[in-house]
């Protein structure tokens, strides 16, 4: 199943959300499905990408596990980002009234899917 189904399908499927992108390592863009700006959100993908690393580093060093995804809350929005593997990150975005972890369940197994698809 193309990437572009799998990000379209998450979307539309949870009501709140306003984008889904899949990034590689380098936090460059593969594929996004996004109801806003597409430049904002290949943007988002990378800061997000980068936090995520910098939280799966701090997994390692301390005594806590692998860290594997993350909600982030802003004034504006609901962040959900999470490893697809070792080398992508599928970055979505809510609105602030979304209930985050209404949206979890679809965001994980988008991932599964995804991981499915690229390896």
């Amino acid at each position: 199943m193309p990437f572009k189904l799998l990000l379209t399908e998450l979307v539309e499927g949870v009501p709140g959300a306003s984008g889904a992108i899949l990034a590689d390592w380098e936090g460059e863009a593969v594929e996004q499905h996004t109801l806003l700006d597409p430049y904002e959100m290949k943007v988002t993908a990378a800061h997000w990408g980068i936090i995520l690393s910098s939280m799966k580093g701090m997994g390692k060093k301390l005594p806590m596990g692998d860290v594997g995804e993350g909600i982030i809350t802003t004034d504006a929005q609901h962040v959900l980002v999470g490893a697809v593997g070792e080398d992508y990150t599928l970055v979505m975005t809510l609105s602030r009234s979304t209930l985050p972890l209404m949206a979890l369940r679809s965001f994980r197994c988008t991932v599964e899917r995804l991981k499915k698809e690229i390896y």
